[in-house]
């Protein structure tokens, strides 16, 4: 489904309704970090946020969890 068909479908009320148990996060996020990228690197992050349906901020934060977490399990 592209972006205007999912427009089109959840612009139905029958199509609003909620499903499965709210997703909250742990904590709340604490601070601003600033991060530069080269611009070939940041049109990446943007491409792979954008396939996945997530902000850039989002998918950098998932990023940097998973690369914590493999190497926690090392």
């Amino acid at each position: 489904m592209d972006r205007n068909e999912e427009h089109e479908f959840y612009n139905k009320p029958e199509n609003q309704k909620p499903q499965g148990k709210p997703r909250r996060r742990k904590n709340r996020l604490t601070e601003l970090v600033p991060v530069r990228f080269e611009p070939d690197t940041l049109e990446q992050i943007r491409n792979a946020a954008n396939a996945d349906d997530r902000s850039v901020s989002s998918w950098i934060r998932r990023a940097v969890e998973h690369e914590l977490e493999t190497e926690a399990s090392m």
